[in-house]
């Protein structure tokens, strides 16, 4: 009986951790469908993200990693992150929510993260440890990037 006991407590404890890591799965899903469905003009306006990026560029110091990242990856690419920003944040966030690929998504909704964050000047900022966008974001992709689902 003792073992009966242990085994359903540990059943519940299962469960519990899974519904948690499928809300954490569900709401950072959504979070990146509202983030792609807020870049959908970049697919016909890559302005938009060119006047992002050059003023990043504007306001972070010449010899950091963020302006050499702009000035060598992030700037030439402008026609192809306009596009591949909004949809990779639309299929990840789907992918999420569904829980289809969870793992895959995961990562790369953790490199577009990070990505930005770097990008920005963000990542190298004590602001980056209090600002929803950063910490909270990438600790919940990269969680799931390890967490065992699918």
């Amino acid at each position: 009986m003792a073992d009966g006991k242990w085994l359903m407590a540990n059943m519940s404890e299962m469960h519990r951790q899974a519904a948690g890591i499928t809300i954490l799965r569900i709401s950072i899903g959504l979070f990146f469908i509202f983030e792609g469905l807020g870049k959908i003009r970049w697919f016909t306006d890559s302005s938009i993200l060119r006047d992002q990026l050059i003023g990043w560029l504007g306001a972070v110091p010449p010899s950091s990693w963020s302006h050499a990242y702009l000035q060598r990856v992030a700037i030439p690419g402008i026609a192809v992150f306009a596009r591949l920003v909004p949809l990779g944040e639309l299929m990840s966030g789907t992918a999420l929510v569904l829980g289809a690929w969870t793992r895959f998504f995961a990562l790369v909704a953790f490199v577009m993260a990070v990505n930005f964050h770097v990008a920005s000047g963000a990542l190298f900022q004590y602001s980056f440890l209090t600002n929803g966008y950063g910490l909270p974001v990438l600790g919940s992709t990269l969680a799931l990037v390890f967490v065992r689902s699918d």
